[in-house]
């Protein structure tokens, strides 16, 4: 099983960015999945996730609204659209297969917003 996340870079508050998560070694379109960050200094925290049926999960309140989770199983590729972005998302997001518990991750795609 390999996760790989990429996206993330610097952005200005109030920017976009999208992170993807490209999936092996595994039949991705059986799995539910999951973002997960983690802010220096801080704890995991789980974001938001999606079944396989494509149904989503609610999302954390740091980031409803503003984040959506989406996936496409043809690509084996799990998606991050954020917007509205602000210097609190400052993290390393990482993807997980799972929702309740997650058993693999990605190694992590660093995003930083600041002016």
């Amino acid at each position: 099983v390999q996760l790989v996340e990429s996206g993330g870079g610097l952005a200005q508050p109030g920017g976009s960015l999208r992170l993807s998560c490209v999936a092996s070694g595994f039949t991705f379109s059986n799995y539910a999945m999951s973002w997960v960050r983690q802010a220096p200094g801080k704890g995991l925290e789980w974001m938001s996730g999606i079944y396989s049926s494509g149904s989503v999960t609610g999302s954390v309140d740091s980031v409803k609204s503003r984040f959506t989770i989406s996936r496409d199983d043809a690509k084996n590729t799990l998606y991050l659209q954020m917007n509205s972005l602000e210097p609190s998302d400052t993290a390393l997001y990482y993807c997980a297969r799972g929702i309740i518990a997650q058993d693999y991750w990605g190694q992590g795609t660093q995003v930083t917003v600041s002016a």
